[in-house]
């Protein structure tokens, strides 16, 4: 076996540790996009994901705001309390048939019933398996509507929703 002196190595070596040196360097993230303003009108889901089978929705389940209704005026900050009937409540992540977690939805429409709920000011989410909120709403009408999603954030089929109502604070 023949030896090459140790100089002669160098540019091998080198060059080694320049392609070690680029695949440990640190990749700059893109910028993040500036936050949309709030919307003056209901919103719309954003574009949601790509399309998600929507899980079956158990025979009979109900979901429903527990003593808030329609038109009724309310103080800021409000206590909302989330009911079901028929279904259970899991956290997000619990992959087990049959049950899911609320989606409070603010100033806007139900979201697609193929992809994940959209989280936002105007979606919120309820993964840990909550039963209600205290919300803060400017003075004025406001419309609020209940979701109920399995693991993955995906709205069963047919949705579980409750009605839309309008509250209107002092």
């Amino acid at each position: 076996m023949t030896r090459k002196p140790l100089l002669s190595l160098f540019p091998t070596l080198l060059l080694s540790a320049a392609v070690l040196a680029a695949g440990c360097a640190k990749k700059e993230e893109p910028a993040a996009a500036p936050a949309a303003e709030p919307a003056a009108t209901p919103a719309e889901p954003a574009a949601a994901a790509p399309a998600t089978p929507s899980p079956e929705a158990p025979a009979g389940a109900k979901v429903f705001f527990v003593d808030l209704k329609d038109g009724a005026e309310v103080s800021s900050p409000l206590v909302v309390k989330f009911g079901i009937e028929g279904i259970e409540i899991a956290p997000a992540g619990d992959e087990k048939p049959g049950t899911g977690h609320h989606h409070l939805i603010i100033d806007a429409e139900l979201s697609p019933p193929d992809a994940p709920v959209p989280a936002n000011e105007h979606y919120i989410h309820f993964g840990k398996g909550q039963t209600e909120t205290t919300l803060t709403l400017t003075p004025g009408p406001h419309t609020l509507q209940l979701a109920f999603a399995n693991y993955l954030h995906v709205p069963f089929n047919p949705p579980l929703a409750s009605d839309k109502i309008t509250v209107i604070v002092k």
